[in-house]
């Protein structure tokens, strides 16, 4: 920052206030300068705030602070442009990021960020105990060497069914097994990386993995079509067949622990795999026997592996957990809003959906979300927040988008999410009534009859009416069905909305 001299014509005790008031507002202005060119680019497609010129007026700038919010540990303002009159133009919220451009990269943490994010849990170390650390290090020790034998036992295998020693046709069968193998095994660390969305949706990854597996075997049965093509193939099917065999390992678990009622979570497991393994002998008999008809490929395949994504679809629908995750609060609230009841257990697990995906954004409320994708006019925001200025948390809805949004404040604790997420579907429950008068052949992203400012505040003040009077009815009639409300499973987004500090 440049000196700034002031010129003192009399005594301190005798300067002038016209003199005074023009040094302030030098200091000032230079000040404001030098923090704006300290913000980083802003985040995704919000444009950014030029940091003004030294003799830019920015005293006078008609930029207002409306919103600031963290993320992952990075920090956004919010700001809009208002009028001459003091109101806020439209679409005109910008994001500023408070962190400095001359922060050098740092390799070491990004890389270290970057393998912890594949190989530790979130949240670690305080999400597991201390043994946590030494069994994995044996662990790895183990597979290391495990690795390694295989090379060996692979090559030996190949040259017991006739294959030289000294041949070179041998050694690149060898070779292009172990990559085969090697690829699969690349594909299941990358999807490890899902990390708590084995927990979150644990039955909605556990059938998409057995569709995997599917896919994958459909792949290998492609190879005899195309043997020129076997290396890619072949590696692209164990890609698919071991990202379906973490999904399967990751969620077995939570599943057997379901069963268990007592400390026999590892004899439950093991009776769970002896069956599977029977069923799987019992299987493997009765695929040698009808082989031997030489039936069509193509349609034995069809037909197993229609009953074979069956029979996963009712596994894992008769699986009862006590634990409310996005689907099935879901379905817990709208029959609570209903009829007011809470649905049993084995009401909510049977109607919770299994088709919806983890990766899907298309949920109609979306829990812990950014602000601009909450909010896109700033008036909006305004006249939304006195609703939640005593809520640790806030929501809206967005008319363009159909989607319900429920903001997050960093006070927010587990009771709070679970709060928001029940006023999120009281309000989309508000907001899809107000929608049935709505013509079918219109689409409903049709700005025309998009609900204005005040029917949107007039819908959210009937929501939280109706929360503050049925928000404790409804976790008491939950708890008696069973459902375990602390430990709710919604997976929320990130984003915080954190306390404004001007003088950042």
């Amino acid at each position: 920052m440049p000196s700034v001299k002031l010129k003192h014509h009399s005594p301190p005790d005798t300067i002038s206030s016209s003199s005074s008031s023009d040094s302030v507002r030098l200091l000032s202005r230079e000040t404001l300068r030098i923090s704006a060119s300290l913000a980083s680019p802003p985040d995704d497609d919000l444009p950014l705030i030029s940091p003004p010129s030294p003799d830019s007026q920015f005293l006078h700038s008609t930029l207002r602070l409306i919103c600031c919010e963290e993320i992952d540990g990075r920090r956004f303002k919010y700001v809009a442009e208002s009028d001459g009159s003091g109101r806020f133009k439209k679409n005109s919220v910008r994001s500023i990021s408070l962190e400095s451009p001359q922060t050098p990269f740092d390799v070491r943490q990004e890389v270290g960020s970057f393998l912890r994010s594949y190989v530790v849990p979130e949240g670690f170390p305080g999400s597991v105990n201390e043994s946590y650390v030494p069994y994995m290090t044996w662990r790895a020790l183990k597979h290391f060497f495990g690795g390694a034998m295989g090379v060996f036992t692979t090559q030996t295998l190949l040259n017991s069914v006739g294959a030289s020693r000294n041949s070179s046709a041998s050694a690149a069968v060898a070779i292009n097994w172990i990559l085969k193998d090697g690829a699969g095994r690349v594909g299941k660390m990358l999807f490890a990386r899902q990390g708590k969305k084995f927990d979150y949706d644990l039955k909605q990854l556990r059938f998409a993995g057995d569709l995997l597996m599917e896919l994958g075997a459909g792949v290998e049965l492609a190879t005899a079509a195309v043997p020129h093509l076997f290396l890619p193939l072949a590696c692209a099917a164990n890609v698919v067949k071991n990202v379906a065999a973490v999904t399967s390992t990751s969620t077995r678990t939570p599943i057997y622990k379901a069963f268990a009622k007592g400390e026999n979570i590892g004899d439950v497991t093991a009776k769970g795999e002896c069956v599977g393994n029977i069923a799987d002998l019992m299987g493997t008999g009765f695929s040698i026997l009808i082989s031997k008809r030489n039936p069509s490929l193509v349609t034995t395949f069809g037909l197993l592996s229609c009953g074979y994504l069956m029979s996963s679809y009712q596994e894992v629908r008769s699986v009862v957990l006590h634990t409310l995750n996005r689907a099935r609060f879901t379905v817990a609230v709208d029959s609570f809003i209903k009829t007011g009841r809470v649905p049993s257990l084995q009401e909510g697990n049977i109607q919770e959906k299994i088709f919806t995906f983890p990766w899907v954004d298309d949920r109609p409320v979306m829990l812990g979300a950014r602000f601009k994708d909450a909010f896109q006019d700033p008036s909006t925001y305004l006249a939304v927040k006195p609703f939640f200025d005593k809520e640790r948390y806030m929501v809206t809805y967005s008319p363009t988008k159909g989607k319900v949004y429920a903001l997050l404040k960093n006070q927010a604790n587990s009771d709070d999410i679970l709060k928001a997420a029940f006023h999120a579907h009281v309000l989309l429950h508000f907001m899809n009534q107000s929608k049935d008068g709505i013509p079918k052949l219109v689409e409903q992203s049709d700005p025309a009859f998009a609900p204005t400012e005040y029917e949107l505040e007039s819908r959210i003040a009937e929501s939280c009416e109706m929360v503050s009077t049925s928000y404790g009815i409804f976790k008491s009639r939950a708890a008696e069905q069973g459902w375990r409300m602390s430990e709710s499973l919604l997976n929320p987004g990130r984003a915080r909305l954190c306390h404004m500090n001007e003088g950042e």
